[in-house]
């Protein structure tokens, strides 16, 4: 068989490269940026030239690609056409698994799920591995190490992923997003929505109630459903009940109020519980649990004005939510669009003024009028929000945007904020 990997210098498809050659497959490798074969692996595979030509897919059998290239546009475009099978690489790497599967995927709160869910079956005593968009790569795990694997997959991993019957899975909810990859919001949805299509009966489905595009694919689901919330406890689902988390007939006590993240909490004990997680073990990772780097990460506060890191929110849904939580916020908002409607990032009530900054600063600006004021980095417009910023307010990085105008990733970006902030408040005090 001849398999073509796509962005072979790109996270896990060196480990595919690596299984296929060991196969005796006949392995071709295309890279853009970083053409030249795995270590050890010179001279066993076909490295071909940087630059694409829809020849390449001629003769293939099938193709493994990494998420950077769109469905869109060529190479994925050319395979299509040309009728080869495509696999990304977590699709790959599920031809191997054979322990229950756990599939967490929405616009927003993956990373929180899927770690959470691995935490409360390892303090069941279940050995769980989270996997995927987070931690290792599907393709790269060492199958005698774990009992269940706890699989964080994004659109781009959903569209081409082959066979997935998951024990538990998970759509947390739909926003518009990654629509410059995708190419339609229908196509998004659907990649999402493929989750939990090829689920067993017996598999557990639990869906946020109160998102309607998830609740659309909820009703076709083809296994259990739990509809599960984050602001009440709905009929026949797990929710929140006062400071309580409702699952079945287990109370535990939550360590946040923000009803996102509850909506979270909620799905991942739901999750866990489905898969042999124990009461005790959810009980002692809620009360262990603590926000991810660059998720809603709260810095310090000086001259009482609060300063709060969420560059992990990249799209303004997860901006909008974050802005909710804060009573009175000084939002910078800015960086690389994704074909969003970006207006929802200027009519968030608990808004007070906007500082917006990078590729789409202008354009957030224009459409805020006179609530933004307008910069083109993240360090001047740090700056400019604390001259804002008074006594009572949150100044809030939440993007609502991708960061590759100015960084590598969201973290360097959340990390600079939180630097300018740290330095702030140490002058300040």
């Amino acid at each position: 068989m001849s398999v073509l990997i796509l962005g072979s210098s790109l996270r896990g498809l060196d480990a595919v490269a690596r299984t296929l050659v060991s196969r005796g497959e006949d392995v071709l490798l295309f890279d853009s940026e970083h053409p030249g074969a795995p270590e050890g692996l010179e001279g066993r595979v076909t490295v071909l030239p940087s630059e694409w030509h829809r020849s390449f897919v001629e003769g293939v059998d099938r193709i493994v690609t990494s998420p950077w290239f769109a469905e869109n546009k060529p190479p994925i475009a050319d395979a299509l056409a040309e009728g080869v099978p495509v696999l990304t690489e977590a699709g790959f790497g599920l031809e191997a698994v054979t322990a229950p599967v756990v599939a967490v995927t929405g616009t927003n709160g993956k990373t929180t799920v899927t770690l959470a869910v691995a935490d409360m079956l390892a303090k069941s005593g279940v050995r769980a591995v989270a996997a995927g968009n987070v931690g290792s790569p599907v393709s790269s795990l060492d199958h005698d190490s774990y009992d269940v694997a706890v699989l964080e997959l994004s659109s781009y991993q959903l569209r081409f992923i082959g066979r997935l019957a998951p024990a538990a899975a998970t759509v947390l909810n739909i926003a518009p997003d990654h629509l410059d990859w995708h190419g339609s919001m229908e196509a998004y949805t659907a990649a999402k929505a493929s989750i939990v299509e090829g689920a067993p009966e017996s598999a557990v489905f639990a869906y946020n109630v109160d998102d309607p595009r998830v609740v659309e694919i909820a009703s076709g689901a083809p296994c259990v459903t739990v509809p599960c919330s984050g602001t009440h406890v709905p009929p026949g689902g797990n929710g929140v009940e006062g400071d309580d988390l409702v699952v079945g007939d287990l109370r535990f006590g939550l360590p946040i109020t923000d009803p996102s993240f509850r909506l979270d909490l909620c799905i991942a004990a739901t999750l866990a519980l489905a898969v042999g997680a124990s009461e005790e073990g959810v009980r002692l990772a809620l009360d262990g649990f603590t926000l991810g780097r660059h998720r809603r990460e709260h810095v310090g506060t000086a001259h009482g004005v609060s300063f709060v890191n969420d560059s992990k929110a990249t799209n303004p849904h997860a901006a909008v939510a974050a802005a909710l939580a804060y009573p009175s916020v000084v939002l910078l908002a800015g960086g690389e669009n994704k074909d969003l409607d970006l207006s929802p990032l200027v009519s968030i009530p608990t808004v007070r003024a906007i500082v917006a900054f990078g590729e789409t600063g202008p354009e957030i600006a224009a459409l805020a009028g006179d609530g933004a004021v307008q910069t083109d980095t993240l360090e001047s417009a740090f700056d400019l929000a604390v001259a804002i910023a008074v006594e009572g307010d949150t100044v809030l990085l939440a993007p609502g945007c991708a960061s590759f105008d100015q960084f590598v990733n969201y973290m360097a970006r959340g990390d600079l904020f939180r630097s300018l902030a740290e330095a702030h408040i140490e002058e300040a005090a």
